[in-house]
């Protein structure tokens, strides 16, 4: 939106005092990251041209640049949040479903000790915005389920946290961990799962609630957000098990902390929907889709659609 654009483009790296950290950073975001953090418009308005044949649509997350770092608490971020969200449903109506990301609810900056959770985002993003915390979606054997990864993985975000707000956070967390194993519980044995998980640091949660690790078979699928990249995932796979990483930071500490339990991810099968503008080293921003027999009588398939000005090409995946 125009509130976070008149931050400028360097609103991070001015957060950072020390100057080599801001050399590195500027560094990543020109050559690796993103050079501007505000060019993804184009790629919304690319995918609502070609995105017109659907029977649903499901957005996994980050409305904004939480430019300031606390979620939509901040009125710039939650003014960029409105717009994205306003051309979507105008563009999918009832065929939308919403799940929130990390920046709804505002995290710590990556180069500095700036921002962090604010629930002040949370009850902006139900009443603003009218997000819920929980969705399902029936499809024949197929139920679809979207949940708020920040929640679950709360326990991993403690230094997000402001400690005058840790006791309401942990009481919603619970009662979002009870919605979800509800879910669960009530599962058939002949349906299968499809889970939106913006976060994948939300999975070894999960994973250890009895309710849900007794179902982890009948999850054919989990499709996250927030690396951005399928070269980041790779990444992530490559150094899971890692210890964790203290004195460097809080984030670095938060990051360290999620690789050290990625190997838990596998269960769940999952597989990433890059954001619509990619990185810049790569360019590989676009969509996916998923095709899939209501009766689950056929493999469902997982297809990446690249847009155009982040690269060409693509792949897919099918299950089976």
């Amino acid at each position: 939106g125009a509130a976070e654009q008149a931050r400028g483009r360097d609103y991070e790296l001015r957060a950072i005092a020390r100057p080599l950290v801001r050399a590195g950073a500027t560094a990543f975001r020109r050559f690796v990251w993103r050079r501007n953090p505000f060019a993804g418009n184009a790629r919304l308005e690319q995918f609502l041209q070609r995105a017109g044949g659907f029977d649903y649509v499901i957005a996994n997350g980050d409305y904004s640049c939480d430019s300031a770092f606390v979620g939509l608490s901040d009125e710039a971020a939650c003014q960029s949040a409105r717009e994205c969200l306003g051309k979507l449903r105008q563009r999918f109506g009832g065929r939308l479903r919403v799940n929130y990301g990390d920046h709804e609810l505002g995290k710590l900056s990556l180069f500095s000790a700036h921002g962090g959770l604010r629930l002040a985002s949370w009850h902006r993003a139900r009443t603003d915005l009218g997000l819920s915390p929980l969705w399902r979606l029936d499809l024949g054997r197929y139920v679809l389920l979207g949940f708020v990864s920040s929640l679950v993985a709360l326990p991993a975000l403690a230094g997000d946290m402001l400690p005058a707000e840790r006791p309401e956070w942990e009481r919603l967390r619970q009662e979002h961990l009870a919605e979800i194993t509800a879910v669960f519980a009530a599962l058939r044995p002949d349906q299968r799962m499809l889970l939106f998980c913006h976060d994948p640091t939300a999975l070894p949660f999960l994973g250890r609630e009895e309710v849900i690790r007794a179902r982890l078979p009948q999850i054919e699928l989990t499709v996250i957000g927030h690396l951005h990249s399928n070269l980041v995932l790779w990444q992530s796979r490559l150094l899971a098990g890692m210890p964790p990483l203290g004195g460097l930071g809080r984030a670095v500490r938060r990051f360290s902390t999620a690789l050290n339990q990625a190997r838990q991810w596998r269960p769940f099968r999952v597989r990433l929907c890059p954001a619509l503008a990619g990185i810049e080293l790569l360019k590989d921003g676009g969509y996916c889709t998923i095709q899939l027999d209501p009766e689950a009588r056929q493999p469902l398939r997982f297809q990446f659609h690249r847009l155009r000005g982040a690269g060409a090409g693509g792949g897919d995946y099918k299950k089976g």
